[in-house]
């Protein structure tokens, strides 16, 4: 596999600066949202990068200081469970990638952005949304690492506030161990009240927009348009 190929596609259009950008912890039940802008140099990327759900957690610690080292520039955005109790899942997620790339290094402006699924509302950039594209560019891949393993070490900073719900393990998400925990123990103030399972538990309410806003993915094409930033 050619992991280069949609920076290649770029490069080729005339694009010098690339950024790629993914999240983690959309789907979770607690926790905040992260995303993670990572810039590489043309052409060069540390071995071993992969899509962050097909490493291990040792693979994706070593891999992390080895792209903050490598990479032209990383910028993180997380956004809290507060603000996605507001915005819903799908705004935050969106917030969270505009906090990335603004939070990248100063004088390090990309031209465009590489980004995981679906178009970002209001991106101050042009953007190609890539279906999958933690597994078709490795700008995306490097973004998904760092997004996933910062946020795994916050978990994993909760987990010692709330020992008894297991967040070190399955970092929030809705694994049985995790809806057990919120059976017997209850609903804490970092889970997503406007998420089924918090609800179901007792801990919250649904809003009528929370239901159109998912927080999986809607099914759609692998297609490839470039999205332009809109004009003031």
């Amino acid at each position: 596999m050619n992991w280069w190929q949609e920076e290649q596609k770029l490069w080729s259009e005339g694009y010098t600066c690339i950024a790629g950008i993914d999240e983690a912890g959309r789907g979770a039940l607690a926790g905040p949202v992260v995303a993670a802008c990572v810039v590489l140099p043309c052409n060069t990327a540390p071995d071993g990068i992969n899509d962050s759900k097909q490493l291990s957690p040792h693979q994706r610690e070593t891999l992390y200081g080895t792209i903050l080292k490598t990479a032209r520039g990383v910028g993180i955005g997380i956004v809290d469970v507060e603000t996605i109790e507001a915005v819903n899942i799908l705004r935050a997620t969106h917030i969270a990638m505009r906090l990335a790339l603004k939070n990248l290094p100063a004088g390090l402006f990309p031209d465009i952005a590489l980004i995981d699924g679906l178009p970002v509302k209001d991106f101050p950039i042009m953007q190609l949304a890539l279906v999958k594209g933690d597994q078709r560019s490795i700008s995306i891949a490097a973004a998904s690492i760092i997004a996933k393993v910062t946020r795994d070490r916050l978990m994993t900073d909760i987990d010692s506030t709330y020992p008894d719900y297991g967040f070190a393990l399955h970092k929030g998400y809705g694994v049985p161990q995790h809806l057990l925990a919120l059976k017997e123990r209850g609903v804490l103030p970092i889970h997503r009240r406007t998420f089924r399972p918090i609800v179901e538990a007792g801990g919250g309410v649904m809003h009528l927009e929370e239901e159109r806003s998912s927080h999986v993915a809607p099914k759609t094409r692998a297609g490839r348009r470039i999205n332009r930033p809109k004009l003031p």
